[in-house]
């Protein structure tokens, strides 16, 4: 057997204390937890205690100094600058989505990644949930005569979801290091923006970049690269947008109910007049919750119809997309939401925002996909 990876993790926020850190810490097998990194001090130094992290850094330049394998960027911000410089130290990269705040950036990351030869992954952890894998086994059967694909996300309060966790306190984190950060992102959604009001600079860089790279990753996993925005309409509490998949209508409506009930909802539906599919996905927060798929048919012609209910796994996807890590890293095979997958949601991204200011929309493919099969 192999040694373990030695990994770095860099961003000490909810969601590396919820799923990544504690997936970490319970595959010693494949995992070493080498160094924990967070521009908060006391952050890195209480996380590494609590998962038992070799060795805590709140500059994640000194943290690429030591011996590692490979580092997941967990941070809020533009992962690029980091990205670079650890595919240029000869370390495998892992970044949460969205992989970048632009297009320019996204390129500069693989050109960085496939320079250097390490692998370079994305973190849009929907593709390996057990029930979308489903879905992606059965939607092929009625590709064909797809009629409609919807997918409607209600977003609510994450706190609920995450009360029952031993999080840590939060630690606040230097000014100085804030605003230099902040000014940074600025910068790079200004080169991607210009000169626009802050409704569309809110939705390009929160809505889009933030919430619904997932759902457009998740959909191009299974029907492929989209052919054409139709339509895009951004607010600070919704966003409607109309894509074109070839022949295949799609509508995407997102919700913020922030202020509301801890009701989170996420649906992909695929109707076809003989067979409808309809995957429903639990608040990301929740460890193991298994998502839904329900399957519809019947008797054309007649009162018959049916609906069956899939529960297909109760493993839980942040654990299986760090197998899927491990094994690229491993095999050298190319990870199912890699570098280019992640570029691909940032050229749509940039697309809906154009369609939203009523600029032409060039819309250039990534090329294919490569599908959600459990490979």
């Amino acid at each position: 057997m192999s040694a373990p990876l030695k990994v770095g993790v860099i961003g000490c926020g909810i969601i590396a204390q919820v799923m990544h850190l504690p997936h970490l810490s319970q595959s010693p097998a494949a995992f070493e937890l080498a160094a924990v990194c967070d521009i908060a001090e006391p952050a890195a130094e209480r996380c590494a205690a609590r998962f038992r992290a070799l060795a805590a850094f709140s500059d994640w330049r000194e943290m690429l100094e030591t011996e590692l394998d490979a580092v997941m960027v967990l941070t809020s911000g533009n992962h690029a600058p980091i990205a670079i410089a650890a595919a240029e130290a000869g370390v495998h990269v892992f970044v949460e989505k969205p992989m970048a705040l632009s297009v320019a950036d996204g390129l500069a990351m693989i050109e960085a990644a496939e320079k250097a030869g390490v692998c370079l992954m994305v973190g849009t952890m929907k593709r390996y949930d057990p029930a979308y894998e489903r879905l992606a086994e059965l939607l092929p059967e009625i590709r064909g005569a797809l009629r409609l694909a919807r997918v409607t996300t209600l977003e609510s309060p994450f706190e609920p979801y995450v009360a029952h966790y031993p999080l840590l306190p939060p630690s606040p984190a230097p000014p100085t290091v804030v605003a230099e950060l902040r000014k940074a992102d600025e910068a790079t959604v200004d080169s991607v923006l210009g000169d626009v009001d802050e409704v569309t600079r809110f939705g390009y860089r929160w809505l889009l970049l933030d919430n619904l790279v997932h759902e457009f990753n998740a959909l191009r996993g299974v029907l492929g690269e989209p052919t054409e925005v139709v339509y895009a309409s951004l607010a600070r509490e919704s966003v409607s947008v109309n894509l074109r998949f070839g022949e295949i209508p799609c509508h995407l409506s997102w919700v913020d109910l922030l202020s509301g009930i801890a009701r989170y909802k996420q649906e992909f539906a695929f109707y076809s007049p003989q067979l409808r599919l309809t995957l429903e996905l639990p608040s990301p927060y929740l460890r193991n919750e298994p998502s839904r798929l329900i399957v519809e048919g019947g008797e054309v012609g007649s009162a018959h119809s049916w609906v069956r209910e899939e529960t297909v796994s109760y493993d839980e996807a942040f654990r299986r997309e760090l197998d899927e890590f491990a094994d690229c890293i491993a095999t050298g095979r190319t990870p199912r939401t890699s570098g280019h997958d992640g570029l691909a949601d940032l050229r749509l991204c940039e697309a809906v925002v154009r369609k939203h200011l009523g600029l032409d929309v060039e819309f250039v493919s990534a090329g294919p996909t490569n599908t959600a099969s459990s490979a």
